[in-house]
């Protein structure tokens, strides 16, 4: 559960966002469980820009061609601090920092053909130039049968874990999936003496074939691209996280992407300024769905420029118990657009309306699959409910209900 600075600053973030966000987080937040702070993606480009990603720009790399914050954006980074500054500030709150990071290797550090730290060989030996990026021209692929690919990964993580990174968002990890990177990073990650979460982005066309492989070498991973404050982004993860439900458990999580609520696309890739396009039913179901399938929770509003209703529904403590249980969880019933999930020890119940008209649910909890209940209760209204036969209640189109039973 945390914060990434995607949906609303793009490319663009600075220090004074991240601390501001990092600070509204600890006070407002952080008691719910909302503890992690993630700088997006060319923090190292001096002249990022909204709307999109710079080609060809000149890159902040050290002597060894390894990214560094950009000094005009994140003056605490000045002199070779790096992330250190930042990261310390955001434990100081109480919270864990993250950083964003590209697979492969930087064109300009093999272009100028930097050393690659702690180990005989340069960057110009690694680069695998047929395996680019279709959206950023930042990196070179890597050749891992180089044994400087994986000296540079170690290199670059354990830069990471000098400044005290938490949690790393690799992307263009698994579009198309690139066994050897995710094996080599992950490698790098548990080499780097420090624990830090891998997250592995993104994940449009992502086979469930992987997902042994997923689990074995990452702590979670997206199964979509990028999802935006529209509804049909939100309706397309029932399917995927349904598709991907058996596969979450303890240190292994399908990731459903990010939250796109309150104030969001202040300078980002899609769309102008705004508050989220959701509306409040679909801001519910987004949070029941992603709560109940257990998907990470990484919201992407401007947190201190966001409303009070924003906040409320990111910090309601009945629906995140539901992403913090214990049980495995999946789909349970469905007719149509209608569907429910509950978990398998019978604790959570989930109903979704995702036709575009009002509809009754009428269900038994044989329907369900759970054991009948003594008590049920409501946890968005965070009231109890009178126990029946059936579950039945009326929801709006795009609606949902969550509920607690015992």
């Amino acid at each position: 559960m945390g914060w990434n600075s995607w949906d609303v600053f793009g490319t663009t973030v600075t220090e004074a966002e991240t601390r501001a966000n990092a600070e509204f987080m600890a006070e407002h937040m952080a008691e719910y469980g909302w503890e992690y702070v993630v700088v997006d993606v060319q923090w190292y480009d001096p002249g990022a820009k909204s709307g999109g990603y710079n080609t060809g720009s000149k890159l902040t790399l050290d002597q060894y061609g390894l990214p560094q914050p950009a000094p005009n954006r994140f003056p605490s980074a000045a002199g070779g601090a790096g992330f250190k500054p930042l990261a310390d500030y955001v434990h100081a709150l109480g919270l864990k920092f993250g950083v964003h990071v590209l697979r492969g290797v930087p064109r300009q550090a093999v272009a100028a053909d930097c050393p690659i730290q702690g180990s005989e060989y340069s960057a110009a030996q690694i680069p695998d130039r047929e395996r680019t990026s279709s959206w950023i021209d930042d990196n070179w692929g890597i050749d891992h049968s180089h044994p400087g690919g994986q000296a540079y990964y170690d290199a670059l993580v354990r830069q990471f874990a000098d400044w005290g990174v938490d949690y790393i968002k690799a992307d263009d990890m698994i579009a198309p999936y690139y066994e050897d990177e995710v094996e080599a990073f992950w490698g790098a990650v548990q080499r780097s003496g420090r624990d830090i979460v891998l997250s592995l982005s993104p994940g449009m066309n992502l086979s469930l074939g992987h997902a042994d492989h997923l689990k074995a070498h990452s702590h979670l991973w997206r199964i979509s691209a990028d999802l935006w404050d529209r509804w049909r982004d939100i309706d397309t993860q029932f399917e995927l996280l349904r598709d991907w439900a058996p596969h979450a458990g303890p240190g292994h999580w399908p990731d459903a992407d990010m939250l796109p609520l309150g104030r969001t696309g202040v300078r980002a890739e899609v769309g102008e300024p705004r508050e989220t396009l959701l509306t409040p039913d679909e801001q519910r179901t987004m949070l029941t769905l992603w709560s109940i399938a257990r998907s990470p929770l990484m919201v992407g509003a401007d947190l201190p420029a966001s409303s009070t209703e924003t906040i409320e529904l990111l910090t309601n403590p009945e629906v995140l118990a539901a992403q913090r249980g214990q049980a495995s969880s999946k789909e349970v019933w469905r007719d149509g657009k209608r569907t429910a999930w509950a978990t398998a020890d019978g604790t959570w119940v989930a109903i979704f309306n995702r036709g575009s008209e009002a509809s009754e649910f009428d269900l038994t909890w044989a329907d369900l699959g759970v054991p009948g209940p003594t008590k049920v209760r409501d946890c968005w209204n965070r009231a109890d409910v009178e126990v029946g036969s059936a579950l039945r209640t009326k929801l709006q189109s795009h609606a949902a209900a969550l509920y607690r039973l015992s």
